[in-house]
């Protein structure tokens, strides 16, 4: 027996996507243009208010004036028509201009006021019942009118030039705070850039006893937060120097004595282990020079395919040189050496072969084709005692720091197809 099949569900519609955020100019970020358009909001409802306000209350007299007035004339009129007097002029029963529903209220046995247009001219008309037609008289209202349009003028003129002046002194005022809050800025890069003696230095925290705004409490802030941080950093950078440096003697009787022991493999460990603590040694003092900012560049011009050669034949090692484009630069020789030897020593100890140094004008790049570098390192750089595989980290941080010296600018990131890039661009590229 063949089952029945249950029916599909109905499938549901899709959700409307939501409509992306306009593209705003980057300067509307700013907190001048902010507070240049908070300012203006709230004069403008401000002066609206106000206007709105006065507008209402001054039409008011205004119309009552000259309702009182059409209604002083219409009681001569109706005492005129009940003595069977001739009419005043501007006056009549059922004139011609009166506003037919005025025409109907006063037919209907009420007294009442309307204004209108009555030969082009605003009129302020008065009716009131008689003998079931309408008696009306017409007042001149232009007066009144034009009264209230000026006043109208007056209000939309004083609140532009309130609105403008308001918006210069808070602009003013906004800029002084922005200027300093750019200024706190800058000194916070500068300091994440590695310059420790830079500092905001607001004339507002130099005096104890004198208030602060919140620029002035966030700038005394920076301030001192730069000095601990430089003070922290001299201590430890000084620490390191003073180990390194008190590390030498002993290292040096220490590799003296390993060569006075008999030859074999314990021999062999010790000395494997003597040579890479005296190698720690010297780039831990190194990087101490390299933090200290005490480094002097000896600048000369070099032609960087000849270089490059030389540092793979001193590097001992089957690394492939492509010269792409050859050039001349004047660079300090010896950094610049020790930079290219370091990312040689990397690729081999940390990558896979074959590994390329290729030339290409004022830059360089080294290749390897193993598993690249981490993310950490072509994010942040590299870290010192944090390395991918065996060892200290410190090579490439030896190598990032001696390319500032000489003004080169050292990436690291992943190859085409697989493995690890450092890019050098010496200066003048």
């Amino acid at each position: 027996m063949r089952l029945p099949s249950w029916p599909s569900w109905p499938s549901w519609p899709s959700w409307p996507s939501w409509p992306s955020w306009p593209s705003w100019p980057s300067w509307t970020a700013t907190l001048t243009w902010k507070s240049a358009c908070f300012i203006v909001v709230m004069c403008c409802s401000l002066a609206a208010v106000v206007g709105a306000l006065v507008h209402v209350e001054v039409t008011r007299q205004t119309v009552a004036t000259a309702r009182e007035k059409a209604l002083g004339k219409l009681h001569d009129v109706v005492r005129a028509y009940e003595a069977g007097e001739p009419l005043p002029r501007g006056s009549g029963l059922d004139p011609a201009g009166l506003p037919p529903e005025l025409r109907a209220l006063a037919v209907s046995g009420r007294r009442g006021t309307l204004v209108a247009e009555y030969r082009g001219r605003p009129t302020m008309w008065a009716a009131a019942p008689a003998d079931g037609r309408a008696l009306a008289a017409a007042v001149d209202y232009g007066q009144s009118a034009r009264t209230i349009s000026g006043l109208d003028n007056a209000i939309i003129g004083s609140s532009l030039l309130a609105i403008g002046g308001t918006l210069l002194v808070g602009a003013f005022a906004v800029t002084r705070v922005t200027r300093r809050l750019h200024q706190t800025a800058t000194v916070a890069r500068r300091i994440t850039q590695g310059d420790l003696d830079a500092r905001v230095n607001d004339p507002r925290t130099r005096t104890p006893s004198r208030h602060q705004d919140e620029v002035a409490t966030v700038a005394a802030a920076l301030d001192t937060m730069a000095g601990s941080l430089q003070s922290k950093l001299e201590s430890e950078r000084r620490f390191t120097a003073d180990v390194a440096h008190e590390l030498r003697t002993p290292l040096t009787g220490l590799q003296a004595a390993s060569e006075l022991l008999p030859e074999g493999r314990p021999t062999e460990l010790v000395r494997e282990r003597v040579r890479t603590m005296r190698q720690l040694t010297e780039d831990l003092l190194e990087i101490s020079r390299l933090d200290s900012g005490s480094e002097v560049v000896e600048a000369d011009l070099h032609q960087l395919g000849r270089l490059v050669r030389r540092v793979v034949r001193a590097s001992g090692t089957d690394t492939e040189v492509a010269v792409v484009r050859d050039a001349h630069v004047e660079t300090d020789r010896r950094r610049l050496e020790r930079v290219l030897g370091n990312l040689v020593a990397n690729a081999h100890k940390h990558g896979r072969a074959p590994v390329v140094l290729t030339v290409d004008g004022p830059v360089v790049t080294v290749r390897d084709h193993g598993d690249g570098f981490p993310e950490y390192l072509a994010a942040h750089g590299p870290q010192r005692f944090r390395s991918g595989g065996k060892g200290h980290g410190l090579g490439l941080t030896i190598a990032v720091g001696q390319a500032a010296v000489i003004g080169a600018r050292l990436e690291f990131r992943a190859a085409e197809g697989g493995g690890g890039l450092a890019v050098l661009t010496l200066p003048g590229s």
